[in-house]
């Protein structure tokens, strides 16, 4: 079975390795928010474990928190589930687990874009299935072309993977786009973690159009929770009972006391995302202002999570060798674009998760390496 690394983490390391030896390094690579957890989160941690909220729960989760997500999506997406249908998983990668999991036979095959998110294939060789991916270009948004994905369908198709806003493109697709993709004879896995994170227009789920998806969403990106290890998945009825035994036996539950910090979440804290995604967007057009300056922008700016490629194919089509240059000689640690798939070489993946101060450096540091 081929696992690859994942070569953010490898760039995250070596940043580490010289930060300890006295170097100042600019981390734009990670994909993690740099707000503190809003406080009504923390303190709702605190009162559960006070309280002693510290045993196992049900194995889908608690119940209130299920009906939680459940009126969310309502609120949101005008999308009616049922609270049986949510599991609560330790993050989204535990939630991907269960979902290809219950998906995939050996054999079975989940068509994928590329670029894309660095563990999905690794998700699905581990579960026994095949990756396949379409390739999709920056001229048009890094989307999917519709007729491309038809083409694509055969016997052995179990689902399509949707990730919008996606990582590590920033692209959303259009509720008009969803609808399309939508109509598909198949299963969807739609990635919603960086739902809340849209600058230029509202997300939409794939839920809206069809009932036929596994949505896997996360408190770690939209309420800065990384570290808590809170997701969710919305699963389609029929495997539900499936889903709930594999989670049983990998899992058992998750977290009891963590998963009041995520109704607090839900509850209390759109003012504070409403304040965070105010400050991403004005990072994320200084930062296209700065590659635009440079020459390094994409066709198609990015309206979605906290992520920019800048295309490098002008200085090398060898994005891991130029990536791990930029860090030791300017001290920018930023991610190779072929840490996300084929298609991806020839770009450079640019976090703007980091204060504007700190992306101003960084660029500073990056124009001046490239003009060398």
């Amino acid at each position: 079975m081929k696992i690859t690394p994942f070569l953010v983490m490898e760039v995250l390391e070596r940043a580490k390795q010289l930060e300890s030896l006295g170097e100042h390094i600019v981390h734009l690579e990670i994909g993690e928010p740099d707000f503190d957890t809003p406080e009504p989160v923390k303190e709702s941690a605190m009162k559960a474990l006070n309280e002693g909220d510290t045993k196992y729960t049900h194995s889908l989760g608690k119940w209130k928190l299920r009906e939680d997500i459940a009126h969310y999506y309502w609120r949101i997406y005008n999308v009616n589930i049922s609270p049986d249908q949510v599991i609560i998983t330790m993050g989204s990668s535990s939630a991907m687990q269960l979902v290809f999991s219950a998906l995939l036979e050996r054999g079975g095959e989940v068509i994928i874009s590329n670029p894309y998110y660095a563990c999905y294939p690794n998700f699905i060789r581990y579960t026994g299935g095949n990756p396949r991916e379409v390739k999709v270009y920056e001229e048009n948004g890094f989307k999917y072309p519709s007729e491309e994905l038809n083409k694509m369908l055969t016997n052995k198709t179990k689902a399509v993977v949707l990730n919008s806003p996606a990582n590590p493109t920033g692209c959303v697709y259009s509720k008009e786009e969803l609808r399309e993709i939508s109509q598909l004879e198949c299963y969807f896995v739609s990635d919603e973690v960086y739902h809340g994170l849209n600058y230029e227009g509202r997300d939409h789920s794939i839920l809206e159009f069809t009932d036929k998806a596994f949505v896997i969403n996360s408190f770690s990106k939209k309420y800065a929770m990384t570290g808590w290890r809170l997701g969710y998945v919305i699963v389609p009825p029929k495997y539900i009972r499936y889903m709930q035994v594999i989670q049983q036996n990998l899992f058992i539950s998750t977290n009891s006391f963590i998963q009041e910090a995520g109704r607090a979440a839900l509850k209390y804290c759109d003012h504070h995302v409403t304040y965070m995604v105010k400050t991403y967007n004005k990072r994320r057009l200084y930062l296209l202002e700065r590659l635009n300056k440079m020459g390094i922008s994409t066709q198609v700016k990015p309206t979605g999570a906290f992520y920019a490629l800048a295309n490098v194919k002008e200085y090398s089509m060898d994005s891991y060798s130029l990536a791990f240059e930029i860090l030791e000689k300017a001290k920018i640690a930023v991610t190779p674009g072929v840490d996300f798939g084929s298609n991806g070489e020839g770009y450079l993946r640019i976090s703007y998760a980091n204060s504007i101060d700190n992306i101003t450096e960084g660029m500073d540091r990056l124009e001046s390496f490239l003009s060398t």
